[in-house]
């Protein structure tokens, strides 16, 4: 394997490169952004058609819309940086108006973060909410297999961990919401390791739930795949779409990448995907077993959402924020992302995968339909237009939001989550220690990832 740096010669039409970048979502394209500032050569290799990995942004009604990644917040510094920069403003997510919760066969309105179901379920709620930021605190988010409790949280799951501190029916099914909305997975699917380190990342269940003040507090008016389009159009030919990478030959100092493109050859590589899509990459010689076990038990979650818009956001005209809650029913979280009071109304609904997915699109519509209704009324069942992304569907790259750990996986391959292995070297929201899951954490990830690499080149 021949390598020379910055791209200036080639042996058989194989063309090199300091760095190989494979995805081109955020944390990819920030990488490669901040390599290329630091005079690096740099290929950017995408197996969609798209930027944005898991932002991407249509339209609706004439309205941009997200299928994947849609809020920003408070301390989420590196993205809100990055959007500013780039030139993409940010737009206050509604919030005026009375919440709703479907529960138990009921709605009633809320104001707030936690529906006060009874005065004795919102006293357990605020004591599991203590006891998780209780144990967040010995929890140490770089190194979470080295905290004190780490096996014992890592040992069960959220769901194992609600049940065994006595939290109430409705703390476990509230939780339930937050585990789906969060991770796309159950409470018993989530390592209760996971679960703490997790909220910590994100500074608190609060910061991480909330609207104002919280993740959810902003939104960008026209998407945010068009920061991912920013980067891009920067890069220029640095990016190559449709490039399925199946291959990776390495040496100590040197890579090949084999891609639907062709052939290139990098002395360095950072794999920007998530870490159960590492396994659809053939890397020879292999990784010490441990990476691949890790890949193979870090899945990917599945969430799907659904957009419905109508000629003006009737629901305001209620008192109705648009948030609202659901136990039962596909759509079982909502937000109002309509652009104004007098344009569109556009309700976003984060839908259950699971007897959603497989179903054929009259069916999700009506399915999701029917739960805006349940909570909105009869006028929801009647949109001028309507859509839903199944993330688990895809047949590249499935699964979102973010991966689902389960109990076990942190403290026997965490330690190997982001650790080089020669010239690989690994990016993505999962590997963040400040807001992971997030776009924040895919931004922080790449920067990470790239002066990590500048210090070996």
């Amino acid at each position: 394997m021949s390598v020379w740096a910055k791209g200036t010669g080639n042996t058989g039409g194989v063309v090199g490169y300091d760095v190989v970048v494979i995805g081109a979502g955020f944390a990819g394209l920030t990488a490669a952004r901040e390599l290329v500032k630091r005079g690096h050569e740099v290929l950017v290799l995408e197996g969609r058609d798209r930027v944005g990995g898991r932002s991407s942004t249509t339209s609706l009604a004439g309205v941009p819309v997200d299928l994947g990644g849609t809020f920003v917040g408070p301390t989420q510094d590196a993205v809100i940086a990055l959007a500013e920069e780039l030139g993409c403003p940010t737009s206050p997510t509604h919030h005026d108006g009375a919440n709703l919760i479907r529960w138990r066969g009921k709605v009633r309105s809320y104001r707030g973060t936690i529906p006060k179901l009874s005065l004795l379920g919102l006293l357990d709620i605020g004591r599991i909410q203590w006891q998780v930021a209780r144990l967040s605190k010995g929890v140490d988010v770089a190194q979470p297999w080295t905290s004190a409790k780490a096996k014992q949280l890592d040992g069960t799951s959220l769901g194992g961990w609600l049940r065994s501190v006595g939290a109430s029916a409705s703390s476990r099914d509230l939780m339930a919401i937050m585990s789906r909305v969060t991770w796309g997975a159950e409470p018993d699917e989530v390592s209760m390791l996971h679960a703490v380190r997790y909220v910590k990342a994100a500074g608190g269940l609060d910061r991480m739930l909330d609207v104002v003040g919280g993740a959810q507090q902003d939104h960008f008016p026209g998407g945010t795949q068009q920061i991912a389009h920013a980067m891009a159009a920067e890069l220029g030919d640095r990016v190559r779409l449709n490039a399925v990478v199946s291959r990776i030959e390495w040496s100590d100092d040197a890579v090949a990448v084999t891609s639907s493109s062709g052939v290139v050859e990098a002395r360095r590589v950072i794999l920007a995907i998530p870490p159960a899509h590492r396994l659809n990459i053939d890397i020879a010689p292999p990784p010490p077993i441990g990476y691949q076990q890790l890949a193979q038990r870090w899945p990917q979650g599945a969430l799907s959402k659904a957009y419905a818009a109508y000629s003006r956001p009737f629901w305001r005209d209620k008192g109705l924020s648009g948030q609202a809650l659901s136990d039962q029913g596909s759509v079982f979280i909502t937000f109002d992302v309509s652009p104004g009071a007098d344009g569109p109304g556009i309700l976003l609904g984060f839908v259950d995968s699971r007897g959603f997915d497989a179903l054929s699109a009259d069916e999700r519509r009506r399915k999701a339909l029917a739960g805006f209704a349940a909570l909105f009324g009869p006028d929801a069942e009647s949109p001028v237009e309507y859509l839903d992304h199944c993330w688990g569907a895809e047949t590249f790259a499935p699964g979102g939001p973010t991966a689902a750990v389960p109990p076990g996986v942190w403290t026997e391959f965490g330690h190997l989550l982001r650790e080089p292995v020669g010239p690989l070297h690994w990016a993505g929201t999962e590997t963040a220690d400040q807001w992971t899951g997030f776009l924040d954490g895919a931004v922080r990830s790449g920067l990470r990832a790239a002066t990590e690499v500048a210090a070996t080149l």
